[in-house]
């Protein structure tokens, strides 16, 4: 029997979506206003700093991003995913991340000559050498945070992460002023890592004495080593693009392309996370009930895409007057490759969202299965849109993640439950009439663009109309879907209708 069965299974299903919504709320409140704290900061270092410097950090992004997916994160995610926790499998799980952390921070500092060899750049070296401390805080970041997600706690944790955000931006701007260059985005990273490391440590009261006895840690090892090679998968997919750029073209031109691809992926990389963080946990809760996890997930893209779409369409087409306003007209070169990359990134937040799911579900090499087609798919399209410079890597994004999603849909969805066209279907709310406003928008950009307006002013006007629009076409088309956020907005139950067909979606 399923623990939502019966009218006692109606309750309990309340009182857990009641439990996993304030868990949305807290970490995903907390995540906008910590990147509120931090981009208020950023913009202003921004303006402070060269192309150059974001270059040359990409360069060390590179190189950290593909030691960190040995750090252990995923040995102690099966945490989450395991029925049950004894304090012996804490310590084994802490001795572990000790251990990795430990070995990929003197990896970091003593093969940190080889990475600056290859991009030709001496300081990489230096730079790297200091930022191996962040591996000596994951540690004492990834137990905490996982034990705390696994009791849907992030309330605590959002209040950690508040002023791990200030203390990284605030470390910034003081950087930036005195002068630090490129050191300024090296500083506040670990000063955001190490206030994190010790605000959850704190409040999770969890400093237990490590075990370096691994016998009978099989499934933290199992479960934890799928997961691994789904991170180095991605890792694959997602930085070969700066490692095959680092070589071919200068610090200036790499800065804009990658402060471009930083900007574009905001949405994802900043905000889908902290829904994926709870969505594992939850997912796991109720992975024994089938029917509640197909609806969920369905619920899950549709509302997302209701945000996604806009945003990623909206930035596509304001994004000459926004980076003019924002970040300055020496900033201008980013904005080809941001129209570009926006729209292929809207299709890779709906695939991102599967991995959760599928691990939840005690399936986690179907994940990596899609990572590792992603490890594929995206270098080989890299290496090609190389050829046409670095607006050719940016169109090597838009082709091959809807290719992705194809591929992760069409080998996830059985597991899950739904068809592609349900997962069509899902999206479309959000994305049919975020198109439709786009081009609504672009058009007036260029009827708009003899007048010569100000930047500022041209992009106030353009995303009023599109925002306007937008909420136009959702009133019109798509009514239930405005109903929907607003029920999950007020903590309203659906009608009783609505809840009788959730199985017929």
């Amino acid at each position: 029997m399923s623990n939502f069965d019966g009218q006692d299974g109606i309750v309990d299903r309340a009182k857990f979506g009641d439990r996993v919504r304030s868990a949305v709320i807290w970490r995903s409140g907390s995540q906008i206003l910590a990147q509120i704290i931090t981009w208020s900061a950023t913009l202003m270092v921004i303006r402070l700093l060269d192309p150059a410097d974001y270059g040359l950090f990409a360069m060390t992004q590179v190189v950290i991003a593909f030691l960190a997916f040995l750090n252990g994160w995923g040995f102690a995610s099966a945490l989450v995913q395991s029925d049950t926790v004894d304090p012996f499998r804490l310590r084994q799980a802490f001795g572990l991340l000790l251990l990795l952390n430990g070995l990929l921070a003197a990896i970091q500092f003593f093969g940190a000559p080889i990475a600056a060899a290859y991009y030709g750049q001496p300081i990489v070296a230096d730079l790297l050498r200091v930022q191996a401390l962040i591996f000596l805080a994951t540690p004492f970041i990834a137990l905490p945070e996982v034990i705390m997600s696994r009791a849907l706690d992030f309330r605590r944790q959002a209040l950690v992460n508040l002023l791990a955000a200030l203390a990284g931006a605030s470390t910034a701007l003081a950087c930036a002023l005195a002068g630090y260059g490129v050191w300024t985005l090296v500083y506040a990273p670990i000063a955001l890592f190490w206030t994190r490391a010790i605000g959850l440590t704190v409040v999770a009261r969890l400093l237990v004495w490590p075990s370096f006895n691994f016998k009978g840690c099989g499934q933290i090892i199992g479960f934890g080593s799928a997961v691994l090679f789904s991170q180095l998968f991605w890792l694959m997919q997602s930085q070969s693009d700066i490692f095959i750029a680092g070589g071919r073209f200068e610090p200036h031109a790499l800065g804009l392309y990658a402060e471009a691809l930083f900007l574009a992926q905001i949405f994802m990389a900043k905000f889908v996370p902290p829904l994926n963080e709870v969505a594992f946990p939850a997912y796991a809760r109720i992975k024994h009930d089938r029917n509640a996890v197909r609806w969920s997930f369905l619920k899950t893209v549709r509302l997302l895409m209701l945000v996604a779409a806009p945003f990623y369409c909206g930035l596509a087409v304001t994004a000459a007057p926004m980076v003019e306003t924002v970040f300055g007209a020496k900033w201008l070169g980013m904005v080809p490759y941001i129209q570009i990359i926006a729209l292929g990134l809207m299709l890779m937040t709906v695939q991102i969202l599967f991995a959760p799911l599928t691990n939840a579900l005690g399936k986690p090499s179907l994940s990596m299965f899609t990572a590792l087609s992603g490890a594929i798919l995206f270098p080989v399209a890299f290496l090609i849109g190389a050829q046409w410079g670095l607006i050719g890597m940016a169109w090597a994004w838009l082709i091959a993640a809807p290719l992705l999603l194809l591929v992760t849909a069409r080998f996830s969805a059985p597991l899950i439950g739904v068809s592609l066209w349900e997962i069509g279907r899902a999206m479309l709310p959000g994305l049919a009439p975020a198109l439709v406003m786009a081009v609504a928008v672009g058009l007036t950009g260029e009827a708009i663009e003899p007048l010569r307006l100000a930047a500022p002013i041209r992009l106030a006007v353009l995303a009023a109309l599109g925002v306007a629009l937008y909420g136009a076409l959702l009133w019109l088309l798509e009514r239930e879907a405005i109903a929907e956020v607003l029920r999950l907005i007020l903590r309203r139950q659906p009608p009783v209708a609505d809840a009788a067909d959730q199985d017929a979606i």
